[in-house]
């Protein structure tokens, strides 16, 4: 449920699903890790959902997952933000990068991308067909950035120092895709830094993707947050958690139990006399540290 209205603070995190699916074990994990992370440090903890792709996403599930949260006693600030009213932040975004000359229209379709490129950390490494100007008789579909050279490396709070060549490793990356729909890469950094947040706890399913965000920060001229990178929830196949993998929804009615779970995969074994999920979260506020939780993945 929404807490107290959104004020300046010295820490500011947020949990951002996806309704593309309920929350399972490894969102729920997610969301546990990053809410104590932020209360415990005395920060704020905002809710924002990712719905910017209406084609993946399944009718209803960005209410559940609010009943969901709600049921498992989260506490939020502020206003729950959807990405799907903030088109004219990323559309004045992604005009000050093209007026900079950080952005281009891009003409290639998968298929073209596929037939010439090399792969990449994640996925085709985009070879630069557009860089300097579409083909003739042709323009651009989508809108890419225009990758620095180097390295871009960040200390992550869990994971340690990351170090990523996007030239190498990504290629110029999308901000507008062909279909018309705003990029996660984008979207991402024009939200974090609209809303001042500070300090991003997510799943390390995410942390390939973070020197593209810290790029484009840099071409916006916005800060950095802190970034730390819970381990990925697996199954018995080493499978990330996912509705693609069938992972199960999280039961509402049994919240003590999948608190109780959450906080065992971050590495927060409570005590058998909590039993309820008011002591479940009492607990956690009290002993939550981020030393004891796992770096690598882990099986649920």
């Amino acid at each position: 449920m929404m807490s107290s209205q959104v004020s300046q603070a010295s820490y500011r995190g947020r949990f951002a699903p996806s309704p593309t699916g309920l929350l399972h074990a490894g969102s729920l994990t997610t969301a546990v890790g990053s809410y104590l992370e932020a209360r415990v440090r005395g920060g704020e903890w905002l809710l924002r959902m990712e719905d910017l792709d209406p084609p993946r996403e399944v009718a209803g599930a960005a209410s559940a997952i609010l009943q969901t949260l709600e049921a498992l006693g989260f506490e939020w600030d502020g206003e729950v933000v959807y990405q799907s009213r903030r088109h004219e932040l990323y559309r004045a975004a992604l005009e000050q990068l093209i007026r900079a000359g950080l952005a281009y229209g891009c003409a290639c379709t998968r298929k073209e991308i596929a037939a010439q490129a090399r792969r990449g950390v994640d996925g085709f490494v985009y070879p630069g067909t557009c860089r300097n100007g579409c083909p003739p008789g042709r323009s651009g579909r989508a809108w890419r950035l225009r990758v620095p050279p180097g390295e871009t490396v960040f200390v992550d709070r869990l994971q340690g120092e990351y170090r990523q060549d996007l030239e190498r490793d990504i290629g110029d990356f999308v901000l507008l895709r062909a279909d018309g729909f705003w990029a996660y890469q984008l979207a991402v950094v024009v939200d974090d830094a609209a809303q001042g947040v500070t300090d991003i706890v997510r799943g390390a399913d995410l942390l390939v993707s973070t020197p593209r965000q810290i790029a484009v920060q840099r071409a916006l001229g916005v800060a950095t947050p802190s970034y730390c990178h819970l381990p990925l929830m697996v199954n018995a196949a080493g499978e990330k958690l996912s509705k693609q993998t069938l992972a199960p929804a999280i039961a509402p009615a049994a919240a003590a139990v999948e608190l109780r779970r959450a906080l065992i995969r971050l590495g927060q074994v409570s005590p058998p006399e909590c039993g309820s999920l008011a002591e479940l979260w009492s607990w956690a506020r009290d002993n939550w540290s981020l030393e004891r939780v796992p770096a690598g993945p882990v099986a649920v």
